[in-house]
């Protein structure tokens, strides 16, 4: 196996905010073979956004890299100017957004918009138009010329999420990034973009980073998973190994809160118990030692972290 497409290497970046410096991400690895699919899950606040904003380095303004490595084709992306960034970002990393309505303009039509993602394309406007055509097409969109004409707006949300795909694999790239793009869509529509992704990540080649609160859809679409916790990454390897024979409390904890696992009718839906911890105060040893009924007298005096092998868990008590 060659190199990763992406290799991030014990990235750490903090928030500076009035109450104290939050450490949102500390230590975090993770590896992307190219043409593979890899998943990353956990509850909201356990550092997704913030490891894709620092990836395609749009952190918010009070945002620091505090260390690490981010290697793109074994580019180092965090020595990049901005200039150099803003190339790489869209032809060689694109990236869909959660929300389809606001990541399109909706004072711009569809055609509009697909011919500024081919700005630096060489051919002239009417070979772009039916390159767009064609690649609505491939997403699952009909009648794709007319639809070229028409405004976000005038679209149902499924059709703006192809949209967005679309936009996102015009200039075929070797990293597409997924920040929920099913999140708003129902369950029949879901099915749809999972699927229709598959076709297009074997169509084009490209290494695919989903990310996502729905575990039924990355068990779906994803060949290997990451799980995070509170800035951390707790446990790695193939969705089937995590999923069937999660090594991690905390990964154990959260497939039991999904509602697909739940057997018998009820109203009351299993959670986690006790709260996120304080990014800025963390707690001593284990990130998780305060919310696992797994804890031992190690667990709260050292921070434990994961091995190299292909499926492993950042724990001391691993749950088999």
């Amino acid at each position: 196996m060659g190199s990763p497409i992406l290799d991030v290497k014990n990235l750490c970046v903090n928030y500076q905010t009035d109450a104290g410096l939050l450490r949102a991400l500390r230590g975090v690895n993770l590896k992307i073979e190219p043409g593979r699919i890899v998943g990353i899950v956990g509850e909201s606040g356990c550092g997704k956004s913030t490891l894709i904003s620092a990836i395609i380095k749009l952190l918010a303004a009070n945002a620091q890299v505090a260390g690490g490595e981010i290697l793109f084709r074994d580019t180092n992306l965090l020595d990049l100017d901005s200039d150099a960034m803003r190339a790489l970002r869209g032809d060689e990393i694109s990236m869909v957004f959660q929300d389809p309505m606001t990541s399109l303009n909706p004072v711009i039509s569809i055609g509009r918009q697909m011919l500024h993602i081919q700005h630096r394309d060489k051919r002239c406007r009417a070979e772009k138009m039916l390159r767009s055509a064609t690649i609505l097409e491939r997403v699952g969109i009909a009648d794709a010329t007319q639809q070229l004409e028409r405004y976000p707006h005038q679209l149902s949300g499924g059709m703006r999420q192809r949209v967005a795909i679309a936009m996102a694999l015009m200039t075929e790239p070797g990293l597409l990034i997924a920040d929920e793009p099913t999140t708003a869509l129902d369950a029949t529509l879901e099915v749809q973009i999972i699927h229709r992704l598959q076709q297009l990540q074997q169509d084009f080649g490209c290494a695919i980073l989903f990310i996502s609160h729905h575990l039924g859809v990355v068990a779906e679409l994803c060949e290997e998973v990451v799980v995070m916790y509170a800035g951390e990454v707790v446990e790695s390897g193939s969705t089937s190994e995590v999923f069937n024979n999660p090594r991690h409390p905390y990964t154990k904890k959260l497939l039991q809160c999904d509602p697909a696992s739940i057997e018998e009718v009820t109203r009351n839906l299993p959670v986690i118990a006790g709260q996120l911890p304080d990014l800025i105060e963390l707690p001593p040893g284990c990130v998780f030692q305060p919310r696992c009924d797994k804890a031992i007298d190690r667990c709260q005096q050292s921070r434990p972290v994961l091995d190299d092998s292909s499926h492993c868990a950042a724990c001391f008590v691993s749950v088999q």
